[in-house]
């Protein structure tokens, strides 16, 4: 029996009491975790769906309370896009890996960000493709051997990685980025705070976020969980630097349509004069 006033450690009442199908070490469980916690504490279990992608976490349908949509690979931001319009009081997020956000449906997320659609996305980038066997991913770095790339990346034929935050900080439809990692305790606490904001600009209608989780794949890097999680600070973190990449409500604006509207406020067509002024009609 706990004292009275004693925090106690439990699961989240929006994460089912379910064996997942993720590999020993892998960070899914961690944020999966996060992104239930923010869902109780935010207190919108209720009105809350999810869209889970093609990938590892193909199955997250199983493993969160609230209700949950599978979607089509790389199409998580046009289900909840059609979700959020449908119910625009709803809590409505996307969970998805970088093969099925920043590959298949790296036009899905483009457009869906630009829209400023009212949704959260959640963001695994483990610079690999997972559930389908190690091939190199969108994210996958310079020199990085996976299956498809045995002797690793070649920039000159394959390009180079795809930055998601960088990408999609210069859209006006986006209200907020972060990219955060979840390899120790206070790094963890850091991503449950980006993720809840995450949320809670959704409820507040202050427009499209999405939080990116630097995370490890111990069995496609064929590493150990605590050598993935050395790996991917000496690799991954110096490429995918972590941070905060656009917050409007910091910028000193309410939402992602009044930040739009300064930065093209020299334009007449995007700001038309009322009638009285001369303007169209």
């Amino acid at each position: 029996m706990a004292k009275e006033g004693a925090v106690v450690f439990e699961r989240p009442h929006a994460l089912l009491p379910v064996v997942t199908n993720y590999c020993p070490g892998c960070s899914h469980g961690i944020v999966n975790r996060l992104v239930a916690e923010a869902i109780d504490e935010l207190g919108v279990e209720g009105d809350a769906v999810g869209i889970a992608p093609v990938g590892c976490s193909v199955m997250a349908y199983d493993f969160f309370g609230c209700d949950m949509i599978e979607a089509a690979h790389g199409r998580a931001p046009a289900v909840a896009t059609a979700v959020k319009r449908a119910l625009p009081n709803g809590v409505v997020f996307a969970y998805q890996g970088d093969g099925d956000l920043a590959s298949i449906g790296m036009a899905e997320t483009i457009h869906a960000a630009t829209r400023g659609e009212h949704i959260t996305v959640i963001f695994i980038n483990n610079a690999i493709y997972g559930m389908t066997g190690g091939q190199m991913a969108p994210t996958s770095l310079p020199n990085q051997v996976t299956q498809t790339s045995p002797y690793g990346r070649d920039v000159s034929t394959a390009g180079y990685p795809i930055r998601v935050c960088e990408l999609l900080s210069s859209l006006d439809g986006v209200a907020y980025l972060e990219r955060v990692t979840v390899d120790c305790p206070k790094n963890v606490r850091k991503a449950k705070k980006a993720i809840k904001k995450a949320f809670q600009y959704q409820v507040d209608g202050i427009g499209y976020s999405l939080v990116e989780v630097v995370a490890t794949c111990p069995t496609n890097w064929g590493l150990t969980p605590q050598d993935a999680f050395a790996w991917m600070r000496e690799n991954m973190l110096p490429y995918y630097p972590l941070g905060v990449y656009k917050d409007v409500v910091a910028d000193g604006y309410a939402n992602a349509a009044e930040a739009a509207a300064a930065r093209a406020a020299a334009c007449p067509m995007a700001n038309p004069a009322p009638a009285s002024e001369g303007g169209a009609r």
